[in-house]
């Protein structure tokens, strides 16, 4: 009695995972979204993940997640990591390449080589540049006590260098891997930044939480950004049809040492002038001169006694 059952209970969970597994894939045929071309699959995060970290490893020899390094051993630890990165990086960007264009017939391998060579070429003068960005965290910030923990510890250096490498694939017109750099980034230090915008040299970001800074935002050099500062767009242009014009400048250029407090917003196509100071919570959507001071009115403040909870009787 307990066999036949067990017996019907099995043959009952068949036919529903039969009649979920034929409703799944029909949904495959009518909705779409599935990953599949012939067995060229799209990148996976996974081994984004992977590359990346072995980028970051090139740019920081010591400080990510591979063996220690040695003074007479550099030379050939870069050199297998280099190797790693370019067989690696150059099949998800074929794949990229490939998917994006539809299966059809394309120049995938060249231009996935090409990029691939284009970054790993870049990697000293990525290192020379993210050397500034630990300089202006330890100039700025008087809580840091080492560069060690600035790059070991900081989330501005971990979302500038992934910017800066997904910048330099995003040039490249690469599909879809810059993207899902930089949403990485996003998810691990809660700064996010389009790997479509241009950063400049010695970028400090303070603290980081909530800074947004979208696809075609340009910041120069020695710009120090607090928490919660948002470089967006405004309402989007639309053509005839009523869909968004794309690749339009609709963010903001922020010029060379200027300072943005926490909560500041500044929307649109607009010039923050060099040298200048936007206040925190100031929303901002309008261009404004070389070493401008922008703020807001103090807010009304009440101010009085804490009552006193009644006694019991």
């Amino acid at each position: 009695m307990k066999n036949r059952k067990n017996n019907a209970e099995q043959d009952r969970a068949a036919a529903f995972i039969a009649g979920v597994a034929e409703k799944i894939s029909e949904s495959y045929r009518t909705v779409g979204g599935f990953n599949h071309n012939d067995g060229s699959n799209l990148p996976r995060e996974s081994e984004i993940l992977q590359i990346l970290s072995r980028i970051f490893e090139l740019v920081f020899p010591g400080y990510g997640e591979h063996e220690v390094h040695s003074q007479a051993t550099l030379t050939f630890s870069a050199g297998n990591l280099a190797a790693e990165v370019y067989v690696h990086l150059s099949d998800a960007i074929g794949r990229a390449f490939q998917c994006a264009s539809g299966n059809t017939p394309c120049s995938c391998g060249g231009r996935a080589a090409e990029a691939t060579e284009k970054l790993l070429a870049a990697i000293p003068e990525i290192r020379r540049v993210m050397m500034l960005d630990v300089q202006a965290a330890y100039d700025g910030d008087p809580a840091a006590k080492s560069f060690d923990e600035i790059i070991l510890s900081y989330p501005c250096i971990k979302a500038i260098a992934i910017n800066r490498i997904a910048h330099m694939l995003y040039q490249e017109k690469v599909p879809l891997i810059p993207r899902m750099m930089g949403e990485y980034a996003h998810r691990i230090t809660a700064i996010d930044i389009h790997p479509g915008a241009v950063l400049g040299e010695g970028i400090f970001i303070d603290h980081g939480t909530g800074v947004v800074i979208g696809e075609t935002a340009s910041i120069g050099s020695g710009v120090k950004i607090y928490q919660g500062v948002t470089l967006g767009a405004l309402s989007f242009p639309k053509d005839g049809e009523g869909k968004i014009i794309k690749g339009a400048k609709r963010h903001p250029t922020i010029e060379d040492n200027v300072t943005i407090y926490a909560g500041a917003t500044i929307l649109g196509n607009v010039i923050i002038g060099h040298d200048s100071v936007i206040g925190g919570n100031v929303w901002l959507t309008q261009s404004v001169p070389p070493e401008t001071r922008i703020t807001i009115a103090p807010p009304q403040l009440t101010i009085g006694k804490k009552h006193k909870s009644a006694k019991k009787a």
